[in-house]
Formats: structure tokens, C-alpha cells, sequence
């Protein structure tokens, strides 16, 4: 394994590459990047489409896993329609990069998170939730988007999110984000008011009537 070194201002972490393989999805046959922080034991993946690594800016989504979503096909959340979305975006456009980051849960991790589900099924919102069991609203880091993005040898993208602090993170990176493409998933009654607290509480770029 090869070890990518954090920049000292982001993170004392190391980030090591793995290896790389084939990932044939049903909207591309993607390659699939493996990663681990040495420290934490957590495992990441990058999924790249076509010649990311030209200086062109690349289409390009961070997605921070969501086991109910992304798998289990929940309702509560946008996360897995997102994710859905851009790997067909990125199919279309024959070249993009999705950074999928292990940190459940806006970073408070699975088990958690089904405890916030059981708050919020008692009528709190999703930051309130995250917020009652001692957890800040959002924990999650983007740190790591820089030793991966290095790694593939990208400095510039099209940044698919409705979600401004990740422009502003890449910003802090130096990686130039040249347009930013949102992602809008429509509402439904289970995610109608999760929707409603990211734009209101948490400044997602997200039209009310969406």
C-alpha cells in the first residue's frame, strides 16, 4: 500500500491507497479506488469514470455513506436518489469521480443514527435529533477529499451538491470547483421536513417549493 499524506493544516492523518478494480455498474463500468485512514481503521472508495486526471474539470460528487438510503432504499433522506443521480450524470457525461466517505449519519455513525430516526419519530427534526443525543448537527469532515483527490490527480471540478460546505472545504483545499451542479431529489411525506431543516438549519441550497 501506498501512503498519501494529509496536508499538515487539514489533518495529522494519513490516508493510504489500497488498490484499484473494475466496478461495472447498470449506468457504467466505473473504477472502484479503496483507501483506509491507518488511525481510525475506516475504510473510503473513489469511483472514477474516463481520463479524470487531463487538468479538465471533472464532474465530480462527494457522497457520505448512508446505509439507509444508499442500500436499504429508505425515504427519509435524498441520500440515495443523490447518489443515483450523479453516477448517471457522470455515465452520461463519460468522465466523473463520486467520493464515497465512511462517516454515517452526518458522521455520528449508524447506531446513532437509528436513534435519531427514534427521536425524529417522536417529532424532533433531524438537527434537533443529532443535537439531544450530544452530537453537533453535522460532524462530518471533508479532510480527506484532498489525499484522494491528489491521488487521482485532480485539482478542479464540477461540483454536483446542494450542500455549500463542501464547496467551501475544496475551496480551503486549493481544488478549484468551476461550476456548482445541484443535486434536487423531490420531496416526499417522509422527507418532506428532513428536507426543509437542511436548507433552514443547516443552509443547504434547496428551493422550498422542491
Amino acid at each position: 500500500m501506498s501512503s498519501v499524506e494529509l496536508p499538515v493544516n487539514s489533518s495529522e492523518q494519513a490516508l493510504e491507497f489500497v488498490d484499484s478494480c473494475a466496478l461495472p455498474t447498470t449506468w457504467a463500468n466505473f473504477t472502484m479506488h479503496a483507501f483506509i485512514e491507518p488511525a481510525t481503521g475506516k475504510e473510503h472508495v473513489a469511483l472514477t469514470l474516463g481520463d479524470v486526471a487531463n487538468g479538465e474539470p471533472v464532474l465530480a460528487r462527494i457522497h457520505s455513506e448512508c446505509l439507509t438510503g444508499d442500500a436499504l432504499f429508505s425515504k427519509r433522506c435524498d441520500c440515495g436518489p443523490q447518489l443515483e443521480l450523479a453516477m448517471q450524470k457522470i455515465a452520461a457525461e463519460g468522465r466523473g469521480v463520486i467520493l464515497y466517505l465512511r462517516q454515517e449519519g452526518r458522521g455520528i455513525g449508524l447506531l446513532a443514527k437509528v436513534q435519531a430516526y427514534h427521536l425524529q419519530d417522536e417529532g424532533a427534526d433531524t438537527v434537533e435529533a443529532n443535537q439531544r443525543l450530544g452530537f453537533a448537527a453535522d460532524l462530518r469532515s471533508y479532510t480527506l477529499c484532498d489525499p484522494m483527490l491528489k491521488h487521482l490527480g485532480i485539482s478542479s471540478v464540477k461540483l454536483m451538491t446542494n450542500n455549500p460546505r463542501k464547496i467551501a472545504a475544496l475551496q480551503n483545499m486549493q481544488v478549484r470547483v468551476e461550476e456548482q451542479i445541484p443535486l434536487i431529489i423531490a420531496r416526499n411525506p417522509y422527507n418532506e421536513r428532513y428536507l426543509a431543516t437542511k436548507a433552514s438549519k443547516l443552509g443547504h441550497m434547496l428551493a422550498p417549493d422542491l
